[in-house]
């Protein structure tokens, strides 16, 4: 598979090794694992300094006047870009505290029930058991398969699974571990004809997939801007429908309290979402880039890695194209380990030995791998990481 060049203006260098020098990353280091952290270029680095610089510098008139028009600048810049109204998108820190929001908020009945997944972020899980535990509601999994190669196949298991109706269902856009993209659209519609609430955890997907909240008929959906959009971090956002927007409450209740959703949000007290009011510069980058090229080389550059590394290692892949983003997860070759103590001492020997940095996880009987691909990498980083397990498996037979 060929990786596309960008196209538009000229003057923009290629991607992969050109534009690595626009992020403040380590240069000798592969680093293959954007999607936990993101990477935010230099010059969305400045601007989220000015941004401090401009609070400091007055900070009681900054957080009387420019503050919140800032914070509604930025929402307003990121509502196109996620097909949302920017009066339903309350900037947040990430998307796990958007997700406490929601779940907390949360009127459950004794006995109802949120469906979640196997693949359900932990941190989110986390909280659905929490809140579960408070109400005397339960928490149920449906089992998604590994490897995922057919979107129709996860459909119909998640339909299976709205009888007996659940009272909330949280669907992952991009699942954390195997990196799977979830038929959410589908999902959602056969959750909500169910008669289930539903929340959708895209915390990968702004940035990484053309996203259109309102084509989804979810009830909230929240997504990191931090991650595949480029901003500072602590970037985030949650988006709510309408009729839920009044009951919807930030984690921390303060003077907005009973002002409407988006002063709640707006308002928690004294803090620095100087990442937030940076967004519209990350939006710049992105589009001194081209949004759409941006999704089609690194969707095209993960599945050729993928392919590249499942050849090498004889192994398989967590997903087929169809099921697959900017992420992608392959087998790593039997006889590295089973446990997920295996999985993390391995990845530190990757990053301390090899300084290559990539995510290792166990499941499905062995240890599996999740690259990311982003502008900044290229193809020879992913050869260097088969040739590094390549060495490493034959040490060990």
């Amino acid at each position: 598979m060929q990786v596309p060049a960008p196209r538009g203006n000229n003057d923009i260098p290629a991607f992969g090794t050109a534009v690595r020098g626009a992020f403040a990353l380590e240069r000798d280091y592969a680093h293959l694992n954007h999607g936990s952290y993101g990477a935010t270029p230099v010059a969305v680095l400045a601007a989220q300094r000015v941004w401090q610089d401009r609070l400091e510098r007055e900070p009681s008139r900054f957080m009387d006047r420019e503050f919140r028009p800032g914070l509604r600048a930025a929402a307003a810049a990121l509502a196109p870009r996620i097909g949302a109204d920017a009066d339903g998108i309350a900037m947040v820190e990430n998307a796990t505290g958007a997700v406490n929001a929601v779940l907390r908020g949360l009127d459950l009945a004794p006995g109802a029930e949120i469906l979640v997944t196997d693949q359900t972020y932990p941190a989110v899980r986390n909280t659905a058991d929490y809140v579960a535990s408070r109400c005397g509601a339960t928490v149920r999994a449906l089992s998604l398969p590994v490897p995922a190669l057919d979107p129709d196949d996860i459909l119909d298991r998640f339909k299976a699974a709205l009888t007996p109706a659940p009272a909330l269902v949280i669907l992952d856009h991009v699942t954390s571990p195997t990196a799977l993209v979830l038929p959410v659209r589908e999902m959602a519609k056969a959750a909500r004809k169910a008669g289930a609430l539903v929340l959708i955890d895209g915390a990968h997907a702004p940035g990484m997939l053309a996203l259109d909240i309102a084509a989804l008929d979810c009830d909230w959906y929240t997504g990191n801007c931090h991650k595949w959009m480029f901003a500072a971090k602590g970037c985030a956002f949650l988006w709510t429908a309408p009729e839920h927007r009044e009951k919807t409450h930030p984690l921390v209740i303060s003077h907005g309290y009973s002002d409407g959703y988006i002063d709640e949000f707006d308002w928690v007290g004294t803090r620095d979402a100087s990442a937030q009011l940076a967004l519209p510069a990350a939006l710049t980058f992105i589009d001194a880039h081209g949004a759409e090229n941006i999704r089609e080389h690194n969707i095209a550059l993960a599945n050729q890695a993928a392919d590249l590394l499942s050849a090498a290692w004889r192994t398989e892949r967590g997903a087929g194209p169809a099921l697959t983003g900017s992420l992608a997860t392959v087998r790593l070759p039997d006889g590295l380990g089973t446990s997920q103590q295996d999985a993390n001492e391995l990845r530190a020997r990757l990053v301390d030995e090899h300084r290559v940095q990539v995510p290792i996880r166990a499941m499905a009987g062995g240890l599996w791998c999740r690259i990311s691909a982003q502008i900044y990498n290229d193809i020879g980083e992913y050869e260097r990481l088969a040739e590094v397990i390549g060495r490493l498996s034959a040490e060990r037979r």
